[in-house]
């Protein structure tokens, strides 16, 4: 049995993100919790949020134990990216973009 959780469209960059995912993924529920809570990236904040909502939909809608829970997947696809633009020199401009991640975690049970 698996548990999901998907955070849609968050304003942070997939590459940026990767690197916070790559450090849990395959860990058990509180190594990975306790990993993310002294990575000082911003990423780790939300990929914490992820696993914790995971974390209780295994528990409250498929009653695993949440002792036996180990994160199984992890991964960040790339969302819409928001295009902004910079004034520069002599009337031009540069684009700016601004990319939002689509982080999902996967957590089963170890027997």
């Amino acid at each position: 049995m698996e548990a999901k959780a998907i955070a849609k469209v968050v304003r942070i960059a997939p590459r940026k993100v990767r690197l916070v995912i790559d450090l849990v993924r395959g860990k058990k529920l509180a190594e990975a919790n306790a990993i993310l809570r002294l990575t000082p990236k911003a990423a780790s904040r939300v990929v914490e949020k992820v696993i914790k909502s995971a974390a209780a939909n295994a528990v409250n809608n498929y009653k695993l134990d949440q002792g036996k829970l180990f994160v199984k997947e992890a991964y960040v696809n790339e969302g819409p990216t928001m295009k902004r633009f910079l004034p520069r020199a002599k009337g031009s401009a540069s684009a700016i973009l601004k990319r939002t991640s689509h982080i999902t975690v996967v957590l089963a049970e170890k027997e």
